[in-house]
């Protein structure tokens, strides 16, 4: 099982909107150093706590001081901007980082962006098929380009100027295009089943029930099936909420603790989904009424804890109930404790995840084929 990190972190309403983007940078470097494979930054417009604005951005101020982790978009709200400007944005970013760039992709969940972008009321969804389409013809297109459709036209026709590369869009690094992942909320969903069957993979969100985690994979492999494309349990990313200490009570204590982070973050995320008629993603019981689903509750289900050995039996647990994944993406948090933080990361790192490691089957290489 690899080991990725995954952030749309929940930072204090008061807390310097500069110290927690070091802070957050921090950590991806400290992934890179301690050898996870991957890691995704997610980005809101209109959220003073989840206040990375723009994941492309961020990834660029990062990827120079990265040197191996791959980096991904967790996610580009594709309805909240022009597809136009995602392509070149994400075509050159591809290039900075040597290929070692992921798409993440998603129609965005935060009511008030959409509000602000003027989308609230729109057909998100469509918007969302439209700009990744849009985006997936640009790449593999020459130009002049003449793309319409029902919310954007693209075209370079009238204006180009070949002889000096007016009107050419850039194509990234990885070709026919970076890999595409979508993050799956929503349980039984029927996106997991469409992303699969366009070639795309699934990173189930942190913030699920392990009973609705469990419910993607059935639904990717009914899209890899209609794709007849192989359902490889390795290109499942489960996002889970992870903290790790040197002992139980310095662990119990920062995470359940009245100024715990993960106890800010999970009662954001909480008042957001009773807000908005989503509180069901934290009931086992769908007939439960929305006030009697409580932070504890959704805490208890939600984060992984504990010391280095009883986090890796509670991995292998999860991996028991919901089924074989390929990489556990830990859940960014603000660091609160810089220090409980960094050693949370570097125990997952140098401990955890190796006894993992040591009680699972090796992976199987790809079978090569003779010429």
């Amino acid at each position: 099982m690899d080991l990725g990190f995954f952030t749309m972190p929940i930072h204090p309403l008061g807390k310097d909107w500069r110290t927690s983007l070091h802070e957050d940078r921090a950590a991806f470097l400290l992934a890179d150093e301690l050898g996870f494979t991957e890691a995704y930054v997610g980005e809101h417009t209109s959220d003073a706590a989840e206040n990375i604005t723009h994941c492309i951005s961020f990834i660029a101020w990062i990827a120079a001081a990265t040197k191996q982790i791959r980096l991904g978009t967790g996610t580009v709200n594709i309805p909240n901007t022009h597809p136009a400007a995602v392509a070149g944005q994400v075509a050159m970013l591809d290039h900075m980082l040597d290929g070692r760039f992921i798409f993440g992709i998603s129609p965005g969940g935060l009511a008030t962006d959409a509000e602000a972008f003027g989308s609230l009321n729109a057909d998100r969804p469509a918007m969302f098929l439209e700009g990744i389409n849009h985006i997936l013809k640009i790449w593999e297109s020459e130009a002049p380009y003449n793309i319409k459709g029902q919310f954007w036209n693209i075209t370079t026709e009238t204006q180009m100027l070949p002889e000096i590369g007016q009107g050419i869009m850039t194509k990234p690094l990885q070709r026919p295009h970076p890999p595409i992942v979508v993050t799956a909320v929503a349980p039984f969903s029927k996106g997991v089943t469409e992303a699969a069957a366009r070639g795309w993979d699934p990173i189930s969100a942190n913030f699920l029930l392990r009973t609705w985690v469990k419910t993607h994979w059935p639904k990717y492999v009914e899209g890899c099936d209609r794709a007849g494309r192989p359902a490889d349990p390795a290109n499942w990313r489960v996002a889970r909420s992870v903290f790790v200490a040197d002992d139980m009570n310095t662990a119990r204590d920062y995470v359940f603790g009245t100024d715990s982070p993960y106890r800010f973050y999970y009662s954001q995320l909480l008042t957001k989904m009773k807000k908005h008629g989503r509180a069901n993603l934290f009931k086992h019981d769908q007939t439960m009424h929305d006030d009697d689903v409580t932070l504890d509750m959704v805490m208890d289900e939600c984060v992984t804890w504990g010391t280095p050995d009883k986090v890796a039996d509670d991995i292998l647990a999860l991996r028991d109930e919901v089924g074989d994944f390929g990489t556990l993406l830990v859940a960014g948090k603000d660091w609160a404790d810089v220090a409980l933080s960094r050693r949370s990361m570097v125990l997952l790192a140098e401990q955890t995840m190796p006894a993992v490691n040591a009680t699972l089957p090796p992976k199987v290489a790809p079978a090569m084929v003779a010429e």
